[in-house]
């Protein structure tokens, strides 16, 4: 009989764990407190599963180390993902770099790592509620409402707490601090953002390409491009995602956070002058909102003419100097006041969980208690949209399956 390896939570890098240890010969149960195996899985890419991007770069990922995600993710690269999902019958398909199965549905890449699970086999237990798990002996022991498992390795594959509907509870959190882990504190990413300003319920529903800057402390932090929505309570869309992390730290460490939006991203600062003063000509003897119809949003147009403090009626040739630059300045410099990020149940993913100082970038074991392992979202590392998350997901867990047998 192989080593025998307990593996915690049955998401996307539970099971990838689970098979890599499995299809090197160990004696593999996959414990899962919810009632279903990759039940998050099926909700990402909006159901159709956006496996990973074939645009890796280092900064993409956040972590407490600088490297250790990277180091992961050459250990088990996206091509090896590839190649591992063709294996299960699943076929990727390249979007402009972004890889979903060929059939567009989440559900298809879950059923294919259930007949894998089934095919090694591995011994899958669902509605498993986990109480407690020590090291004892030179062993674990994992005592649950299903009864105590024993193995001679432990992989923590519990998730995080975003998105709780799916099963994400935090609980990974708790085992790992009791083998004396450090947890960095969990917080919501890729999540909206929530602003302080009244206005906003003036523009529920507005999407505009933009350009957002977020700012802690008057100093930027991050920025992204795209498609930005405006809610009744603040900024939403992928721009707004790919920055809120660092919202979430820094209101968590009360800072300042603001952000800065540019509703014109395509055009430079002295292109986007060069084509106010032109379209003051062109549209000369007009009112205002005659003048900003058809540049944005006009629900966007009316607020940003309210904060600039120029009425719609007024003739835009009548502006002064400064009441123009006022003007250009909220279209290209339009700051908010973000007040908190939205809690666990919009978010996407984690940042924080399982400090990676404590955990060996090789084979993803804890140096604090020998034969414990971790992947994915329980540990401290998060990615951007874009398959990034899952990717991790994947290089983590076969790193943590595969190492689990060399330790």
């Amino acid at each position: 009989m192989g080593k025998t390896i307990l593996v915690i939570g049955a998401g996307a890098s539970g099971m990838t764990a689970a098979i890599h240890a499995a299809r090197a010969g160990a004696d593999v149960t996959l414990l899962e407190h919810g009632d279903r195996a990759g039940r998050k899985l099926l909700s990402t890419g909006n159901g159709r599963c956006n496996l990973t991007n074939l645009d890796q770069r280092p900064e993409y990922y956040r972590c407490g180390v600088d490297g250790f995600a990277t180091e992961v993710l050459e250990r088990f690269t996206v091509r090896d993902t590839l190649d591992f999902f063709r294996g299960l019958g699943i076929f990727p398909k390249d979007r402009n770099g972004y890889v979903y199965p060929n059939s567009d549905q989440a559900s298809s890449v879950v059923e294919a790592f259930l007949q894998e699970l089934r095919r090694l086999p591995v011994k899958l237990q669902v509605q498993c509620g986990i109480e407690r798990a020590v090291r004892e002996r030179g062993a674990f022991a994992v005592f649950s409402d299903k009864g105590v498992y024993r193995g001679q390795a432990l992989i923590l594959a519990a998730g995080s707490k975003a998105a709780p509907i799916t099963g994400s509870d935090g609980s990974g959190y708790e085992l790992a601090a009791s083998f004396g882990h450090r947890i960095v504190p969990p917080l919501p990413a890729l999540v909206q953002l929530r602003c302080g300003e009244k206005h906003y319920k003036k523009l529920a529903g507005v999407r505009s390409d933009g350009e957002i800057g977020l700012y802690v402390d008057g100093k930027l932090a991050a920025s992204d491009r795209g498609e930005l929505q405006l809610t009744d309570y603040g900024l939403s869309g992928i721009p707004t995602f790919q920055v809120s992390r660092y919202a979430a730290v820094a209101l968590h460490r009360r800072r300042k956070v603001t952000a800065r939006i540019n509703f014109l991203p395509a055009l430079s600062e002295g292109q986007a002058r060069s084509m106010f003063r032109e379209r003051f000509e062109i549209m000369a003897g007009r009112s205002c909102g005659q003048f900003m119809n058809g540049l944005l949003n006009s629900k966007l147009s009316d607020v940003l003419l309210e904060l600039a403090r120029i009425p719609r009626e007024k003739a835009a040739q009548a502006l002064s100097e400064g009441e123009r630059e006022r003007l250009f300045q909220m279209i290209i410099a339009y700051e908010t006041r973000v007040v908190a990020v939205n809690p666990f149940e919009n978010a996407q993913v984690c940042c924080g969980g399982v400090d990676v100082k404590q955990v060996r970038r090789e084979t993803l074991e804890s140096k604090l208690v020998k034969g414990l392992y971790f992947c994915g979202e329980i540990l401290d590392v998060d990615g951007i949209c874009g398959g990034y998350n899952l990717q991790w997901a994947f290089s983590s867990g076969a790193v943590a399956g595969s190492g689990c047998l060399r330790g």
